[in-house]
């Protein structure tokens, strides 16, 4: 609904820029507020939970929507909009990371000045809504909307999903992101037990996920120096196969060999660090193929859509950790048996690795090659000069 709201949406910024703006202060606000810790029931809280959290993904969608969708907008150029993504998934990792960092020091602070852990979580939100409100502000600020549909198009929903549906290049990133999703559903959520149970020292967890997530954000950083040497669509598959393997290989070693674990670890993690950059640049392109093929620009459509089928893939893969352990016989807090420790080694290694390896084999039938990209980013602007 987002998505084809904001394609909608004309205004002096533009169709998704105002939705930055308008979305800001709400998203903020709501971010404070489902950690105000009301002196309400039981009853009461359950309520005010379910309520303040179900309104803050609304606010989350609808400016992080539009904001995926600004990327398609800000140039023409596939090269500009593949610098973009990399930026863009570099410093959203480098996010993750400073926030795993400082919520638990922040909180922990707040709950010995306040005298409750309740109100160092309220006072560590307060904190980061004002952050977030202050970046959506100059976010707005400081980009443009360059690429605008056909000046006659008129609005026309049902015309919209048919094209989206008849848009080969869509439909394999649409399938292929389903696959990708599902694989990091599984694979973020098993490490706990993964750690816990099979190599037995939960603690090594927290380092282990960090030097992770630093070689994710160097691979993200090293997009356009990979870009030099292939085409995206045989780096996109060249690079999840190698992730694919390389997480699949987690079955083989020895749990108890930290080393190895880290190097299979930091290895995955950073040949998996371009391909968000790379897709999301791609997933711009098809919304140019739309407009070159079928006469008619949904942005936002092409995006929301995209955002969508992500997280039905991210909520399969982690709700199929779920139905596998309890198909292996795990049990919550016990030592467990040799098949529910394979099941757990399974879901943390072979079933992501099958996953991430189907993602790249569907990149295989995407069309759209760089210079097929190029020749509808030139026509597309001769349409609009003519």
């Amino acid at each position: 609904m987002i998505g084809v709201l904001a394609d909608r949406t004309n205004s002096r910024w533009g169709k998704f820029r105002p939705w930055i703006l308008w979305g800001a202060l709400p998203y903020g606000m709501l971010g404070y507020v489902m950690f105000a810790n009301p002196d309400f029931s039981p009853d009461g809280k359950l309520v005010f939970a379910y309520a303040t959290y179900t309104l803050m993904l609304v606010a989350y969608a609808a400016i992080n929507t539009p904001y995926s969708a600004l990327m398609g907008v800000m140039s023409p150029s596939s090269e500009d909009r593949t610098s973009l993504s990399a930026y863009r998934f570099a410093c959203a990792f480098l996010g993750a990371l400073l926030i795993g960092w400082l919520v638990p020091i922040l909180s922990e602070y707040f709950a010995t000045v306040a005298g409750s852990k309740a109100e160092g979580f309220r006072y560590t939100m307060a904190i980061f809504a004002v952050v977030s409100v202050v970046m959506f502000l100059y976010t707005f600020f400081n980009t443009r909307e360059r690429v605008s549909p056909p000046a006659d198009q008129q609005a026309a929903l049902g015309e919209d999903l048919r094209n989206l549906f008849r848009n080969g290049p869509w439909l394999v990133l649409f399938f292929a992101g389903f696959l990708a999703l599902a694989n990091t559903g599984l694979r973020s959520g098993s490490g706990v037990y993964y750690f816990k149970y099979v190599v037995g020292d939960f603690a090594a967890l927290g380092n282990f996920n960090f030097a992770g997530f630093l070689a994710f954000i160097c691979g993200a950083l090293s997009t356009k120096v990979f870009t030099r040497f292939a085409s995206r669509r045989k780096l996109m598959i060249g690079l999840t196969i190698l992730n694919a393997l390389a997480m699949a290989s987690f079955y083989f070693a020895d749990p108890r060999n930290l080393p190895l674990l880290y190097a299979l670890n930091v290895f995955a993690m950073f040949v998996a660090g371009p391909t968000p950059a790379i897709v999301w640049s791609m997933y711009a392109d098809t919304a140019d193929y739309g407009e070159w093929k079928f006469g008619r620009r949904s942005t936002g459509l092409v995006f929301s859509a995209t955002v969508f089928v992500q997280k039905v893939g991210l909520a399969i893969g982690s709700a199929m950790i779920g139905w596998l352990l309890a198909y292996y016989g795990y049990v919550a807090e016990a030592e467990q048996s040799a098949r529910a420790l394979h099941g757990i080694t399974l879901l943390y290694s072979v079933l992501p690795g099958a996953f991430a390896l189907l993602s790249g084999l569907a990149i295989y039938f995407y069309s759209l090659e760089e210079t097929d990209v190029k020749t509808i980013e030139a026509e597309l602007a001769g349409r609009k000069c003519r």
